[in-house]
């Protein structure tokens, strides 16, 4: 991501001959020393804890004062943040390769949708286990990133309904609003560790019974749509 913002950066100044190339060449380097940040942290995030680890040993990392750090991200949050989204956006790239699998129905896709989420979350968080605090930590005190998280993965899936709608599979009055519900009612398999000891058997299992429930709704034709006016008297 990060990579990308660096080019188009570069895109865009390219164009402003009044920009010096010493210029351009900071603005590089800026992005080089924040990826440079975001990489130290994450390997000291995952080897001492979130808890452990301080803005200090993240600047000794890289070969770099705690001021100059200071410069690049307020604090230990900021790129903890920074490292979830990332991790967020890979995840939500590879959800919508399953709209571009044509072989593939609504309700199929759906199912590759929802196990995907499970099994690429779940395998990240017990590859590196002390993740599982950081994420708690930003989850509680950074709402709007779990909401922005949400948003995009909601994107993917109105997508797959809207499908199902047009081949026939399923009968849904409000796709946007369905999909909102299918994330709360699988919250749980989005951020299995978060909420759950249970092994990843255990979670499919339980995933599945909750996908067969949610598919048999969406084939027999959900004529529930979000209110505006119901929302604001609750």
């Amino acid at each position: 991501m990060l990579q990308l913002l660096t080019i188009e950066r570069f895109r865009n100044c390219s164009l402003d001959s009044s920009l010096e190339p010493l210029t351009l060449l900071c603005m590089n380097a800026s992005d080089t020393t924040r990826q440079k940040i975001i990489d130290a942290a994450r390997k000291r995030f995952a080897h001492y804890g979130y808890g452990k680890t301080t803005m200090a040993d993240v600047a000794d990392d890289c070969a770099m004062s705690p001021g100059n750090l200071y410069r690049y991200f307020a604090g230990k949050l900021d790129i903890a943040e920074e490292i979830a989204r990332a991790a967020s956006i890979r995840t939500t790239e590879e959800l919508s390769h399953i709209l571009i699998q044509s072989d593939r129905s609504a309700a199929e896709r759906l199912h590759d949708f929802l196990f995907h989420d499970l099994r690429a979350t779940y395998h990240a968080l017990e590859k590196d286990p002390k993740l599982v605090e950081m994420a708690q930590i930003i989850t509680q005190e950074r709402p709007h990133f779990h909401d922005e998280g949400l948003e995009r993965e909601r994107e993917v899936l109105v997508r797959i309904v809207e499908f199902g709608n047009i081949s026939g599979e399923f009968h849904v009055a409000d796709p946007l609003y369905i999909a909102e519900m299918i994330q709360s009612a699988t919250l749980k398999f989005s951020y299995p560790q978060l909420f759950s000891s249970l092994s990843l058997d255990l979670l499919e299992r339980e995933l599945e019974g909750v996908y067969q429930i949610m598919i048999a709704g969406l084939r027999a034709g959900v004529s529930a749509v979000a209110d505006p006016l119901d929302m604001v008297d609750a």
